[in-house]
């Protein structure tokens, strides 16, 4: 079994690292996004990289 899949339970326990609100799964782009920071953190190999100098700035 790969183990390579983001699992969607782990938001309940992720945050935005800079407001501290509540993140949403994209999963079409392997992102979490943050609405409050304007900012979608990348997930790899299933690990989402929550470093603010890692995300992309959304418009």
């Amino acid at each position: 079994m790969s183990e390579t899949a983001f699992d969607p339970k782990m938001l309940e326990a992720l945050v935005c690292p800079m407001t501290q609100a509540t993140l949403a799964y994209d999963a079409e782009k392997q992102e979490l996004v943050s609405k409050s920071a304007k900012l979608a953190f990348p997930i790899r190999n299933g690990i989402p990289v929550m470093l603010i100098d890692e995300a992309r700035k959304l418009d």
